[in-house]
């Protein structure tokens, strides 16, 4: 962004064309003539390559002047920037990693739950602004995936590499979910703090009951938003058939909704029931509706002053004028 400070003292570029056309009449007025009666010999007379720059000067002291009059104008660059005054929301999100996500339910057989969830909770990631995001995975034990950030960037990332719990602590452990979750906020001085935990069973295992968990939330102002994921009824599932290979068995989806009800009401949340994928989108859609904060910024522009660029080039210009004008084109009266 180019700006001049002092516009008024362009009016003085007029002063340009006049000073060319004084000069140019005046030069005209200077010529003579002498008579000969043969012109011819003259006509094969190169013009010296001194005589070819004797309307340098005139260009000089123009260009002198242009930068002189833009010197005086004070042109400025601007660098426009943006405060942000509006204090964000803290949300954990608190993920299921338990082994039964892996059921491919929620997209036709094709992508598995966690699969699917990884790649909701992204597009909801990239949809905020000026929000601290921390990542909760848990299975039969939880930890703290990533803390809260405002680099989406490297949530992203950390979120790719969640991956499916192994034997050693697999199972469903949501009042321990949620616990680390409600840890990673109690010292958040944010004015709203909010988890979204997914899950598809049952708790079964921890030592903190989802209900503990979620009255310690509510004391600390803590909300939570709670979403079940699978379809109704039962799932046809591949498993493992030893030496025989896969085989595919029907297993019969069991979540706690009662339990998630009652977590999200006692915190002031919502309990959802996702059975699809297109239903997931619009679950953290609405969730990202719901908790958005109404961010107010504050527009500004840092100047540079650009006038030594025009200055000092034309005090250059103006003295190779004089230097050229008193040696090599030094007119005798």
């Amino acid at each position: 962004m180019i700006r001049f400070e002092d516009p008024l003292f362009l009016i003085l570029l007029a002063l340009v064309p006049i000073l060319t056309y004084r000069y140019f009449r005046r030069e005209r007025q200077k010529q003579g003539a002498i008579r000969f009666s043969d012109t011819g010999p003259f006509k094969r007379i190169r013009p010296s390559f001194v005589l070819t720059l004797r309307h340098s000067l005139i260009f000089l002291r123009c260009m002198a002047l242009v930068l002189l009059v833009l010197g005086m104008a004070r042109p400025q660059a601007g660098q426009s920037g943006r405060e942000i005054l509006t204090q964000g929301l803290d949300i954990v999100l608190a993920i299921d990693v338990s082994t039964s996500m892996d059921a491919k339910d929620l997209d036709h057989q094709k992508k598995s739950r966690l699969d699917v969830c990884k790649e909701v909770v992204s597009e909801f990631v990239r949809g905020r602004t000026n929000d601290r995001l921390g990542l909760v995975v848990f299975a039969g034990e939880s930890y703290t995936q990533c803390p809260l950030t405002l680099d989406y960037g490297v949530f992203l990332n950390l979120l790719q590499e969640v991956r499916l719990a192994d034997e050693r602590w697999d199972g469903t452990a949501i009042g321990t979910g949620i616990a680390t979750a409600v840890n990673r906020l109690r010292t958040s001085v944010a004015k709203s703090r909010i988890i979204i935990l997914l899950t598809d069973g049952v708790n079964n295992r921890g030592e903190i009951d989802p209900l503990t968990a979620a009255r310690a939330a509510k004391a600390v102002g803590i909300r939570i938003y709670t979403i079940g994921a699978g379809s109704e009824g039962t799932i046809t599932q591949q498993v493992d058939g030893g030496i025989f290979g896969p085989r595919y068995q029907r297993i019969r989806v069991e979540i706690d909704e009662e339990t998630l009800k009652e977590v999200a009401a006692t915190t002031g949340g919502r309990y959802y029931r996702a059975t699809s994928e297109q239903k997931l989108e619009e679950i953290y859609r609405e969730i990202g509706e719901m908790e958005k904060t109404e961010i107010k910024t504050r527009e500004f522009v840092e100047y540079e002053e650009l006038f030594p660029w025009f200055l000092w080039p034309a005090l250059g210009l103006l003295g190779l004028e004089l230097l050229l004008a008193h040696t090599r084109f030094r007119r005798l009266p």
